[in-house]
């Protein structure tokens, strides 16, 4: 049974809220809260993975995740760029009650609730590896000021489209990559080059070894296969990695071979994630939550239609039709979440907080957008939002059971989709439901009023 909950009385709303968060957790009670590693792409589109139906590409330990676990399939992102989305995740509040609604400067101020810092105080050690956005040195927003007993990558987003930067960050101590840095000529002998992937990788290992005998929780907000926007290497042409791997013969394109060995490089490293937790003894009380930042990009020279990385969506990364916002979403938990299973429930990037929440045994805020989906996840009756909202630089979007509302610019009409039968977006069908659009436009306005 799926039901809404978002049209009931606020009181009464949230008391459904608690009495099903507290089911659940009583239902999984017995056993210590589990581990939880949130492992996000940039830019991987909801069409670049072999079990959400890529063809090419190979990605087979993603696809084994999958195997083991659940897939997601109306699953969205919290926004379609970078910042706004990262925002959405740690807050579970959606852009219409989030102080950024497009990539401007944000960092977060002095005591600030997050998943991370909701965590932390119940007894979890956090880390997090990749890219941060919402905090540059020296500021309030640093990851070790909200949250994190440990954080590696960059700080400042514009740094984290480098695939080989002269220095990273490890908490608010600058590490220094000597290696890659660029002399008068080229840089130096590609041996001692650092590929900052790779270390992120290491340091989220390492974060898992040293908190083996703890509870922990992990965010790996990786950068690729994001583009290189400040151009590119001679591998890739803006699709930095170090080796094409099974894709070196191709008669591709160089930016193509880069996006493709990128993918496979990340699939490589979940497998070695896997295994870690197995050697450790921590498989079966970690959960494994796998998804992208937004959809997938058209930069760095990629093409997004050569890899067909929408599926079968329309748009990518800034656009809000489908292909720029619905995103694959794995979870992996042996014995709790039953292996090779799919969920259609519509969920999105503000859910995580509280489904973290429960996952821990602990009350989630009570003026957030999220609503846990940890009950779709066991399999179990899980409430549905009325609607979910997006908002990008002018471009409106609203999403009501089969119903979708785009609007693509403030002087636009409103658009209307019937995801059912049209996920595509191909048809507009507005003139023909004024009751709908007109419902659509009143939910689209109490979406950006106080929650």
């Amino acid at each position: 049974m799926i039901f809404s909950i978002r049209h009931l009385h606020p009181l009464i709303s949230f008391s459904v809220c608690l009495f099903l968060s507290v089911f659940i957790t009583n239902s999984i009670q017995g056993a210590e809260p589990p581990n939880i590693i949130y492992v996000m792409a940039d830019d991987l589109g909801y069409g670049d993975l072999g079990c959400f139906g890529q063809k090419v590409i190979k990605t087979p330990n993603i696809d084994q995740l999958a195997k083991a676990g659940m897939r997601f399939t109306n699953h969205y992102s919290g926004h379609t760029v970078c910042r706004p989305s990262r925002l959405v995740l740690l807050t579970g509040m959606h852009t219409g009650h989030t102080p950024i609604s497009q990539n401007e400067q944000y960092y977060f101020p002095e005591g600030a609730t997050t998943v991370t810092t909701l965590l932390k105080n119940s007894g979890y050690a956090t880390g997090g590896v990749g890219k941060w956005a919402l905090g540059p040195p020296e500021s309030t927003g640093v990851p070790s000021k909200q949250g994190f007993d440990f954080w590696f990558g960059y700080l400042d987003q514009g740094n984290a489209h480098n695939f080989y930067p002269e220095f990273l960050w490890s908490n608010e101590q600058e590490i220094s990559l000597p290696g890659n840095k660029v002399g008068q000529q080229k840089r130096v002998s590609i041996e001692r080059e650092t590929y900052s992937h790779d270390l992120l990788t290491q340091e989220a290992f390492n974060f898992i070894k040293r908190n083996a005998k703890n509870r922990f929780f992990l965010q790996a907000h990786y950068t690729i296969p994001h583009a290189n926007n400040e151009g590119g290497r001679a591998t890739g042409d803006g699709m930095e990695v170090p080796e094409y791997g099974e894709y070196a013969e191709r008669e591709w394109p160089a930016p193509e071979k880069g996006f493709a060995a990128m993918i496979s490089r990340l699939d490589r490293d979940l497998g070695t994630l896997v295994d870690l937790l197995k050697e450790l003894n921590l498989e079966k009380n970690t959960v494994i939550f796998f998804t992208s930042d937004n959809g997938p990009h058209q930069e760095g020279m990629h093409q997004v239609d050569f890899f067909n990385s929408n599926g079968a969506l329309r748009g990518y990364k800034r656009d809000l039709y489908e292909g720029g916002i619905r995103v694959p979403l794995i979870v992996k938990w042996p014995g709790k979440v039953q292996a090779a299973t799919t969920s259609d429930h519509i969920s999105a990037f503000w859910d995580f907080l509280p489904t973290a929440c429960d996952l821990a045994g602990i009350k989630p805020p009570q003026n957030i957008d999220g609503i846990s989906y940890l009950p779709a996840m066991l399999g179990k009756s899980q409430p549905a939002h009325d609607s979910l909202f997006w908002k990008y630089r002018g471009k409106l979007a609203l999403r009501t059971g089969k119903w979708k509302a785009v609007q693509i610019g403030p002087q636009k009409t409103l658009e209307l989709y019937n995801l059912d039968t049209d996920i595509g977006e191909q048809h507009n069908i507005a003139t023909k439901h004024p009751k709908i659009v007109e419902q659509m436009q009143q939910k689209i306005q109490n979406s950006q009023s106080s929650p």
